[in-house]
C-alpha cells in the first residue's frame, strides 16, 4: 500500500539543500552537538530525578535526507504490520487489482516522500522510537538523532550563540531520551495507541467521498487563514476520542522538554531567554505558504501541544514538586488525559492526593 523506496527516493530529491558551511565548521558542528548531548542528558537526569535504564551515549547526527531515510524506517516499523492486517481483508481482483495496487502504492509514496522533504528542513532533532531491528534481529529501544543542518541554519537565522542555543535544543532531545529509557512501558503504549488509531480508519465510498470533502475544506480554509488541516478532516468520531489519548500523551512528552530545557537553561545557557524569545518569534513569523503548511500538516497543532503540556507540567511541579509530578511516569493510568492536561489540579486530585492521603 506504501511504496517505501519510492518515499525515500522522492523525499531526498525534492528536500532542498542545506546552509553553506565550510568542511572545518561542518565537522566542528557535528562534534559539539554529539558531546553537548552528552552533557545536555547529565542535566536532565539531575534536574528531573528520572533515571534511564540503558546507556544513552552521544546522539546520532544526520543531514536532512539521513532524517528522510530515517523516518521511513520509523514508519515501516509501524505501518507494515497494520497495512498487512488491513490488507489480508481484503479480496484481489486479478492483474487488475494488482496494478491498481502497484500505482497507488506509488503514489502514496510520493505523498509520503513530499511530506517529509518538507518537514526535513524543519525539524531540529528527534528520539526516534521505531527503529527496524538490527542485523541480529533485535529491536532497538531508540535513538536520539540530531538534524545538524537545521540546528546551523536556525541559530544563524536567529542570530544567537551557536554553544548555547545547541545545548538547548539538546536539552529538550535529551528529556525525550530520558522519557522513554526510564519508562519501559511508554514506547509499547505509544505504539499501540498509534496501530489501534491506524486500524480505526476503515470506511465505505461514501465515507471517504465525504471525508474528501470535508479535506477540501479544510485546504481553503487554510489559505484563507482558518483552523482547518488535514488531520482533523478525516477523522470518525470514534478516531476523534483515540486522537485525543495520543493527543494527551504527546501533549505531556513535548510539554515536559519544554518545561526541562527552560527550567534547566538558566543554570547551563546563559542566554536562555534571549534564545526563547527569538525561537518564538520565529515561530510566528512564517511566511504565508509555511504557515498554511503547518496547519495543514498538524504542525500548529504540535505547537499548541508545546505550549498546554509545559502549562500542565509547570502547574504540577509547582504544587506538588518534581517527586510527585513524575508519578505521571508510573503506568499507562497515571498519564494525564486531555482534560488534565487542560486542568492539572484533576490530575493531582486523581493522582496525587489519594496516594497522600493513603500514606
Amino acid at each position: 500500500m506504501i511504496d517505501w523506496d519510492v518515499a525515500v527516493n522522492t523525499g531526498v530529491r525534492l528536500v532542498r539543500p542545506g546552509p553553506q558551511v565550510d568542511l572545518s565548521d561542518a565537522r566542528q558542528a557535528v562534534a559539539q552537538l554529539r558531546e553537548l548531548s552528552t552533557v545536555a542528558a547529565g542535566h536532565v537526569r539531575d534536574f528531573t530525578g528520572m533515571n534511564p535504564l540503558e546507556d544513552s551515549g552521544p546522539a546520532v547526527i544526520v543531514d536532512r535526507p539521513g532524517w528522510i531515510r530515517a523516518n521511513v524506517d520509523g514508519f515501516r516499523v509501524v505501518l507494515e504490520p497494520v497495512l498487512q492486517q488491513m490488507a489480508a481483508g481484503r479480496t484481489n481482483d486479478g492483474p487488475a487489482g494488482n496494478l491498481t495496487t502497484v500505482v497507488g502504492s506509488r503514489v502514496t509514496g510520493m505523498q509520503l516522500g513530499a511530506v517529509l522533504s518538507y518537514l526535513a528542513g524543519k525539524v531540529l532533532g528527534q528520539y526516534e522510537l521505531f527503529l527496524p531491528p538490527d542485523p541480529e534481529g533485535h529491536s532497538p529501544t531508540g535513538r536520539l538523532t540530531l538534524v545538524a543542518p537545521n540546528i546551523v541554519h536556525t541559530e544563524r537565522e536567529m542570530d544567537v550563540d551557536t554553544r548555547d542555543f545547541r545545548l538547548w535544543v539538546c536539552l529538550h532531545e535529551e528529556t525525550h531520551r530520558m522519557q522513554f529509557t526510564a519508562t519501559p512501558w511508554l514506547r509499547d503504549h505509544v505504539q499501540r495507541l498509534m496501530q489501534e488509531l491506524l486500524l480505526s480508519t476503515e470506511m465505505d465510498a461514501s465515507d471517504l467521498i465525504a471525508r474528501l470533502r470535508q479535506a477540501g475544506e479544510a485546504v481553503a480554509d487554510a489559505v484563507r487563514g482558518g483552523e482547518g488541516n488535514l488531520l482533523t478532516a478525516f477523522q470518525s468520531p470514534e478516531q476523534s476520542a483515540l486522537m485525543d489519548r495520543v493527543t494527551a500523551v504527546m501533549s505531556l512528552a513535548e510539554g515536559h522538554g519544554d518545561y526541562v530545557m527552560d527550567a534547566v537553561g538558566p543554570e547551563v545557557v546563559p542566554s536562555v531567554e534571549t534564545i526563547r524569545g527569538r525561537f518564538q518569534k520565529r515561530r510566528e513569523s512564517a511566511n504565508p505558504l509555511d504557515r498554511i503548511m503547518r496547519q495543514l500538516l498538524g504542525m500548529d497543532l504540535k505547537m499548541k501541544q508545546y505550549e498546554e503540556g509545559a502549562a500542565f507540567v509547570r502547574q504540577v511541579v509547582a504544587q506538588v514538586g518534581m517527586a510527585e509530578f513524575n508519578k505521571v511516569w508510573t503506568s499507562p493510568e497515571t498519564l494525564p488525559t486531555i482534560e488534565e492536561i487542560r486542568n492539572p489540579s484533576a490530575w493531582i486530585e486523581r493522582i496525587v492526593r489519594p496516594a497522600a492521603i493513603t500514606e
